[in-house]
C-alpha cells in the first residue's frame, strides 16, 4: 500500500489489510491448491486485489448461474483485464437446468423455499461441489456482519459439507473497512453497490435494500430471514485447531 493510500484509511483498516496479506500468503504456502470463490462482491474484490498484488498461486473462480446481472459479468471481464489473470468460470449442468425449468417453470423459486433451494442446488451448489472435489482448501469473502446466519463465522473452519478446509479472512471486517480499502487502492467494484445493493446474487433473486435492513436483506427477500443462504455456506462447520495460526 502506497503512502498516499495509507493516509486515506484508518489505522484499524491498515492493520486488517496487513493481516489479510499475511493470511493469504500463509494459506498459499500451506495449501498450494487453495482456490478463491470470487462472487465479484466488494469483499471479494478486496481479496482478489490482495492475491494479485502478491502474485500468489491462488486460482480465482466464479459461479455463472446463467442469471447473473450484466454488471457482474462486465466486472468479471474487467478484473481479468486489469489483473491479467483469468477467472475460472463454473457453469451448472445445462440438461439438469432445462429439465428443472420445464417441470417447475423459469421462476419457480418464488413459489416455495424448497423450489428456491433446488434452483440454488442446480446452479450453484452442484457446480461448486464438482469443482472443489480433491482440493484441500477454499477461500471466501464472507463476513460476520453480513447477516444473522453468519454471526458465528470463523477465520478458519473445516468445511464438512465439501470435505476441505475453508478460510474466511475477512470474517471480522466491517463494511467501512472494506470500502476504505477499495477507495484507497482504487479497486474495481460492481456499480450495483452504488445503487443500494450491498449483496448481489442472481438478478431475479436480488433487490436493493431499504434503510435499516441488514446487508443481505435484498437476497431472496420474499423468504423468512433465517433461510437467506443458497447452500454454498452450510452450517455448522467445525472450527479448525489451526485457526489461531492463521488469524
Amino acid at each position: 500500500m502506497t503512502s498516499s493510500a495509507v493516509q486515506q484509511i484508518s489505522t484499524v483498516t491498515q492493520n486488517l489489510w496487513v493481516q489479510l496479506l499475511d493470511q493469504l500468503q500463509l494459506i498459499s504456502q500451506q495449501y498450494p491448491d487453495a482456490v478463491f470463490a470470487n462472487s465479484l462482491a466488494a469483499e471479494d474484490m478486496v481479496i482478489e486485489h490482495a492475491i494479485r498484488q502478491q502474485n500468489l498461486a491462488i486460482t480465482s473462480f466464479m459461479l455463472d448461474t446463467g442469471r447473473l446481472p450484466k454488471e457482474t459479468l462486465a466486472l468479471a471481464k474487467r478484473v481479468e483485464q486489469q489483473y491479467q489473470s483469468a477467472i475460472t468460470v463454473l457453469h451448472p449442468d445445462t440438461e439438469a437446468v432445462v429439465a428443472h425449468v420445464a417441470e417447475h417453470g423459469a421462476y419457480a423459486f418464488y413459489d416455495s423455499l424448497s423450489l428456491r433451494q433446488a434452483c440454488c442446488q442446480l446452479r450453484k451448489v452442484q457446480p461448486l461441489q464438482r469443482y472443489l472435489q480433491g482440493k484441500s482448501a477454499w477461500i471466501t469473502g464472507q463476513r460476520r456482519e453480513q447477516s444473522q446466519t453468519r454471526t458465528q463465522l470463523q477465520a478458519h473452519e473445516h468445511d464438512m459439507q465439501f470435505g476441505l478446509e475453508k478460510f474466511n479472512p475477512l470474517c471480522d471486517w466491517h463494511t467501512d473497512n472494506v470500502w476504505e480499502v477499495i477507495r484507497a487502492l482504487d479497486i474495481p467494484y460492481n456499480p450495483l453497490h452504488d445503487q443500494g445493493y450491498p449483496s448481489i446474487g442472481c438478478e431475479p433473486c436480488t433487490r436493493a435494500i431499504r434503510p435499516g435492513e441488514d446487508l443481505r436483506a435484498g437476497r431472496w427477500w420474499w423468504e423468512q430471514r433465517h433461510s437467506v443462504e443458497c447452500g454454498l455456506h452450510a452450517a455448522p462447520l467445525s472450527q479448525s485447531s489451526t485457526t489461531q495460526e492463521l488469524s
